[in-house]
């Protein structure tokens, strides 16, 4: 899947789709629940309440630039979100089928430093976590790097042990603010309270927009009900307060909203719906 905004061209690479089933990503998200919405059907839930979600990366293409944002999780790496066990996608193969090879890549971004928004930032080769974009400056909040240094559960630490720490001792790090500017196209924009220093990413280009949400809402039922909110949110109400004003603000406007993990066809237009929003696609 991609998308052209002005100047600028965005791919979307599936590493994995993840099935939640009833409740598990969203508690409030039950079958019952979910077909007050009947626009979330066929491609972000099941009849039977299963959500659908994915684990992607988006490539931009601006002029003089080529970004990757999110890194999703990455191959050889035992995480919980995939029950222990280590992936073994084609992800760089996908990569590669796009145009992009991995000397290509001028920067990254992480949105934040989630498990599955890092992962590729590192492979491995002979036994060590080596950065996988070896030319590329890998743009990381200064917040949100702060906040997991200090902080975080075991997987947490093995999670900036593999994935982050390599690229700062590779000296391929940036620190940046919350709402950098990357490119006269491509910004940051501060997001928080999925995480302290969460950022999305604004695109405009030729009098067209884009955003690439990261993880403000997992999953497009979230515009229909903003107070729904997952575990993985370290500040339930700023989360919801940053979606609501979020979704307030794009709704009824041209600007393509690209849904981090949101399942295919992952981008659309959001609409006011009675009191709250529905996902146009």
């Amino acid at each position: 899947m991609n998308w052209q905004v002005g100047a600028v061209k965005i791919t979307c690479v599936v590493e994995i789709v993840i099935p939640f089933p009833d409740g598990t990503l969203i508690a409030e998200a039950t079958p019952q629940a979910l077909k007050a919405s009947p626009w979330l059907f066929p491609h972000f839930a099941t009849e039977d309440g299963t959500l659908i979600a994915a684990v992607q990366a988006l490539l931009v293409e601006a002029p003089g630039l080529r970004l990757v944002v999110d890194t999703c999780i990455g191959n050889d790496k035992p995480r919980h979100l995939v029950g222990g066990n280590p992936l073994a996608t084609p992800f760089l193969q996908q990569l590669a089928d796009a145009g992009w090879s991995r000397d290509s890549v001028d920067a990254v971004i992480c949105t934040h430093l989630h498990v599955d928004h890092v992962g590729w930032n590192t492979m491995l080769v002979d036994g060590k976590w080596v950065p996988t974009f070896p030319k590329a400056r890998y743009l990381i909040g200064k917040r949100e790097f702060e906040h997991w240094s200090n902080e975080g559960d075991e997987e947490q630490q093995a999670i900036i042990g593999d994935s982050v720490r390599p690229i700062f001792d590779a000296s391929l790090v940036d620190l940046v603010e919350m709402d950098h500017r990357i490119s006269p196209e491509v910004r940051l924009r501060p997001t928080p309270g999925h995480t302290p220093g969460h950022v999305s990413v604004m695109i405009e280009s030729e009098g067209q927009s884009a955003v690439i949400t990261g993880d403000i809402a997992h999953h497009p039922c979230q515009m229909a009900h903003p107070e729904w909110t997952t575990s993985l949110d370290s500040d339930i109400q700023a989360a919801t307060t940053t979606r609501a004003k979020l979704f307030a603000e794009w709704a009824d406007q041209p600007i393509l909203v690209i849904g981090t993990h949101y399942a295919a066809p992952t981008a659309g237009h959001v609409k006011r719906d009675g009191a709250a929003f529905r996902f146009e696609v």
